[in-house]
């Protein structure tokens, strides 16, 4: 079981989260005002203390907590800390990347806050920093003009009353609860005519960035409250770990709990050699060996990779540095789990050729069009190579060799569609997102899209698409020269992509058993995901006018057996309604669904 302390915007993605697992959690906050769409957690309101935290947790059988609660609730954060749980912190985003160039006064407590205010002596204060601070700045507000920013509810307005300050120096958020754009911000500044804002160290789910962007924009003052550091908390530091994203946050609930998620994600072989490359370019800059690095996904969240080995070396007048990390063990079903990916690493001064990708052994070369790499170049893929370019362009302004090594890659590749794709004599480094989720089989859906693409960059304008073997055989049949790629249970996914790549043509070959499954308007016929559903199956066949059709169907085991048992009728049906479930994600094209008879 695990306790949520939520509130935030972080809260709704930590319930989220917590919901793929399909089991109870819950999900606690001060006030019932927000509201969370649920399936599995049972929702808690109220202040807990760290007896109450401690007494909950026993009675109910919390294992862990996970405190997505805003940065600045620091009574709860000392009440979790106190409780001696285990704890994963959901922090907030906050971009620094340009906040050194803007004239902003820091403050560490609200006293400083109070001390520099009167220090400085803003004629006209705009305060965007809650209800709640109107409290801690009354010392200021009592002698100087002020106004606050505050949430249009009947409880924040009882609050600003508790504590004598005036309705009228008080505006309001819009009643939609939506963030303020920046163009928001600098009416409302221009609007109060303030020459100075207060707010707090919100991250990027606070509109931070908005706030301090407007005050640029104007020229005005501009305070600002430090987030309290979410560790000081805690006197044991190793009961607490950061995590700073959706997929961090499985991640560690993963491995605190690792019963809660029937099926654990792993990482892409992208992500893998990124912790690779950048381990081995800080082993060249700093002379330092870690043991685990930060790497930026696409989706620009940060997780941490463990770094199994570094080692640098000097030869021949070169310098370089290698790192291995160990892809980690995923429920996906991917060949590469568990493999070692080595990065190796060559810093170039002065030569402004930028960074080149190498092929290292277990890395295939590109011997087709259409992956978006050169033919002869190594197979690292878009993504990837952005990915490890960003990580050494963050650490050193030189050029850069980069090479990849996957240990027994060539023996891994000949279980992969590589050689379909050309890719040859190696695997190729892939991922789009950086996380491989069990059951989304994203390196094997990346496959299907990347022989789709090699199709179309080789001028065809007609697909066959087939989950296996006897499927191609059966369409080549008819059409020897038609290109055909594999499915295997994603018939949607290969579809979507035939779609935004501009086939003109599809035909579908399926077999029946899948046949059943996307009939009845399953994309995915994996049978983790779907099984043969008899009642759907003696609907179809009585509007086909079979006789007895309950009976006949109760009689089958397996779906290849409907090919004794039923007439033509009853698959022409079938076959129907599976093309009209395909034409809904390939709308555009000349589209034919063939049902494939078992051998």
């Amino acid at each position: 079981m695990i306790l949520v302390f939520g509130g935030t915007t972080e809260g709704r993605v930590a319930a989220q989260v917590c919901d793929q697992s399909g089991k109870e959690f819950y999900y606690s906050t001060l006030s019932d005002m927000q509201d969370v769409p649920m399936r599995h957690g049972k929702r808690l309101v109220g202040a807990m203390t760290s007896d109450d935290i401690i007494r909950f947790c026993k009675d109910r059988g919390v294992r862990l907590i996970v405190d997505a609660s805003h940065p600045f609730a620091e009574a709860l954060h000392r009440s979790v800390a106190a409780s001696g749980m285990p704890v994963v912190r959901y922090q907030r985003r906050y971009d620094v990347s340009n906040q050194s160039s803007r004239d902003i006064v820091w403050c560490s407590s609200y006293d400083e806050l109070v001390d520099q205010l009167n220090h400085s002596g803003p004629r006209r204060l705009l305060a965007l920093s809650g209800v709640n601070t109107i409290g801690k700045l009354k010392d200021y507000w009592r002698s100087h003009e002020t106004f606050f920013r505050i949430l249009p509810r009947q409880e924040s307005l009882a609050r600003a009353a508790a504590w004598g300050f005036p309705e009228s120096k008080l505006v309001f958020y819009n009643p939609s609860g939506a963030l303020p754009t920046f163009e928001e911000e600098l009416a409302l500044m221009r609007e109060v005519r303030c020459d100075a804002i207060v707010t707090k160290e919100s991250g990027d789910s606070g509109g931070f960035e908005a706030k301090v962007r407007a005050a640029s924009e104007l020229g005005l003052q501009i305070f600002v409250l430090k987030a309290p550091n979410y560790l000081d908390y805690f006197s044991c530091k190793d009961c607490c770990q950061t995590v700073a994203g959706m997929h961090g946050l499985r991640r560690a609930i993963e491995r605190a709990v690792p019963d809660f998620f029937p099926l654990h994600t792993g990482l892409t072989t992208g992500t893998v050699a990124t912790a690779a490359v950048k381990a081995a370019t800080l082993a060249l800059m700093e002379g330092v060996e870690y043991d685990e690095v930060d790497v930026e996904l696409p989706d620009s969240e940060v997780i941490t990779v463990a770094v199994d080995s570094v080692r640098t070396v000097e030869e021949g007048g070169h310098r370089w540095a290698e790192a291995s990390v160990l892809k980690d063990f995923s429920d996906d079903p991917d060949v590469t789990r568990g493999c070692r990916i080595t990065a190796r690493v060559e810093l170039i001064p002065g030569r402004h050729e930028g960074i080149r990708f190498l092929r290292g052994k277990g890395v295939g070369v590109v011997t087709l069009p259409g992956l978006g790499l050169k033919v002869g170049e190594a197979a690292i893929n878009p993504v990837p190579r952005r990915m490890m370019s960003e990580i050494v362009k963050s650490i050193s302004d030189m050029d850069a060799n980069i090479s990849v090594f996957v240990e027994n890659g060539r023996e891994i590749a000949r279980r992969t569609f590589n050689e379909r794709v050309g890719v040859r004599d190696g695997i190729s480094i892939i991922g789009t997102s950086g996380i491989v989720y069990p059951l989304s089989n994203e390196a094997f859906i990346e496959s299907i899209g990347r022989e789709l693409q090699v199709a179309r960059a080789i001028g065809c304008d007609a697909v066959g698409l087939v989950s296996g073997k006897q499927g191609e055989d059966a369409l080549r049949a008819d059409n020897p020269e038609l290109r055909v790629v594999h499915y295997g249970n994603f018939i949607g996914d290969a579809l979507r992509r035939c779609e935004s790549l501009g086939f003109r043509r599809v035909i579908v070959g399926i077999m029946i058993g899948k046949a059943v499954k996307l009939a009845e308007g399953h994309l995915n016929t994996h049978s983790h995901q779907v099984t043969m559903n008899k009642t759907f199956l003696t609907r179809v066949a009585a509007s086909a006018g079979v006789e007895h059709a309950e009976a006949i169907v109760n009689k089958i085991t397996l779906a290849r057996e409907l090919w004794e048992l039923m007439p033509p009728a009853f698959f022409e049906s079938l076959r129907s309604l599976c093309l009209m479930h395909c034409r809904q994600v390939f709308p555009s094209g000349e589209l034919e669904v063939k049902l494939i008879k078992n051998r």
